[in-house]
């Protein structure tokens, strides 16, 4: 297929896939005579993964890299390449000081929860940034709030893994454990936000008529 069909085949603009294609993103199709190039299916493939990890997940174009390469590597484990979709989500926020006391905190978070974690982990400083930051509003939270935290993301986490299973091969298995890593973060933020709008119309209820985008829960008989 011409870039075109690959443009409308994929939902990039022209563009935007030469753009692609320059940074290495996307691998080069096949040479034609004169200028034609000619692409297939993987490249259609391989920009829906791309547009999933820069606009869905947020990843910078050196963080999205870095995941294809490791994607891309034969010799790479599961685990290598979920490490590295870990590392490039957290770019940026895991690096810097955090305080002992919130690192500590979130460690005997992780054991009280029986997680086999290594040091490296970067979820240690993403999440003692979120206590310091908390702190630094007067706010503590309490074992029963990061531990419901804790439960919910053990939950989820176990789908994730859950959802690897039955992939045709360990190349779908990958991909999707990446994708599901990247993206996942803004599909716990949007469904939050849903349930934050239900918990306070439950706790902090008002005379106010349902607003027009509230979607009314029916009991069920």
């Amino acid at each position: 297929m011409r870039i075109s069909e690959l443009s409308r085949r994929s939902g990039a603009p022209v563009s935007t896939l030469k753009y692609y294609l320059r940074e290495g993103l996307v691998h080069e199709g096949d040479r034609l005579s004169g200028n034609q190039t000619d692409y297939d299916e993987s490249h259609v493939q391989r920009v829906r993964l791309v547009r999933a990890l820069l606009e869905t997940g947020g990843l910078s174009i050196a963080a999205a890299k870095r995941v294809l390469t490791t994607l891309d590597a034969e010799d790479s484990s599961i685990a290598h390449t979920f490490a590295a979709a870990q590392h490039a989500m957290t770019d940026g926020r895991a690096h810097g000081d955090v305080s002992e006391t919130s690192r500590a905190r979130v460690a005997a978070l992780a054991d009280a929860q029986g997680w086999r974690t290594s040091p490296d982990n970067p979820g240690f400083g993403v999440a003692a940034r979120v206590l310091d930051d908390f702190s630094a509003i007067g706010f503590e939270p309490s074992d029963s709030y990061l531990g419901a935290y804790a439960s919910a993301a053990d939950q989820i986490a176990r789908a994730d893994l859950s959802a690897l299973i039955g992939r045709e091969s360990p190349e779908l298995t990958a991909e999707l454990m990446v994708v599901g890593t990247v993206v996942g973060d803004a599909l716990i933020a949007g469904l939050r936000r849903l349930a934050h709008q239900e918990a306070t119309a439950e706790l902090f209820p008002t005379s106010d008529a349902a607003s027009p985008h509230t979607t009314q829960r029916k009991d069920l008989p």
